[in-house]
């Protein structure tokens, strides 16, 4: 059997400032501690990667990659079912790349490029999100006037962009680790979904009450901090 090529400096980079940021934060990991992740020295990270934002640049573009290929699936949803494995997939996104969003306002605020990029990224996501909405609306899934459509499509937009924010604020230690991932992406989704409750079709709505409780009771217990 042919042995796998060896990953690229750049990648292994990438990989483990992915890590980083997304567990301490971007602000807060230096491209010292990285090269030390890495194993290479700052002089031969910094031949890759000449700054910081240069780096965060490079996870955004993968992020936006992954995103477009997503968000087409947007326009294809047909019911409950599909609807709630879409904004599932896009809260999985969001926790991939957490650090965008735990980090989102001192990035903007230092990156220009990147604050241009997310304003067109977030564009295209409310896109997506009227997308689906039309999409229910014409199955006859969600009984919802067509002039509600672009609040609803924001305000679903808003809960996937500060969802994490709101799972960190409740639980600073632990929300943001890996272990409690899954339990934070099935409330994002629940909720977001929450909002679309009112305007669905009584088989529809009802089917989603069936989806929530075939996940873990964990994710809907009370927003209560974890033991210290």
């Amino acid at each position: 059997m042919a042995k796998k090529a060896p990953r690229r400096t750049a990648q292994r980079i990438q990989e483990a400032a992915l890590t980083l940021f997304n567990r301490f934060g971007e602000p807060h990991v230096s491209t010292a501690l990285i090269a030390s992740e890495v194993g290479i020295s700052p002089g031969n990270l910094h031949y890759h990667y000449p700054a910081k934002d240069k780096l965060v640049g490079a996870l955004f573009a993968q992020y936006e990659q992954a995103l477009a290929e997503l968000l087409p699936a947007g326009g294809g949803v047909q019911d409950v079912e599909d609807t709630w494995f879409f904004m599932h997939s896009l809260f999985e996104l969001v926790w991939q790349y957490r650090f965008l969003y735990r980090d989102l306002n001192d990035l903007l605020s230092r990156n220009r490029l990147l604050e241009t990029s997310i304003q067109v990224c977030m564009t295209t996501q409310v896109d997506a999100m009227r997308a689906m909405l039309e999409s229910l609306r014409a199955a006859h899934v969600l009984n919802i006037d067509e002039r509600e459509l672009p609040v609803t499509a924001n305000c679903l937009m808003v809960i996937l962009t500060y969802w994490l924010s709101f799972e960190y604020v409740r639980d600073p230690r632990h929300a943001l680790e890996p272990e409690n991932g899954q339990v934070a992406l099935l409330r994002g989704a629940q909720h977001a979904l929450g909002l679309l409750a009112p305007f669905l079709a009584p088989s529809q709505r009802a089917h989603l009450l069936q989806l929530r409780d075939a996940y873990t009771t964990t994710s809907l217990q009370p927003f209560l901090p974890s033991a210290s």
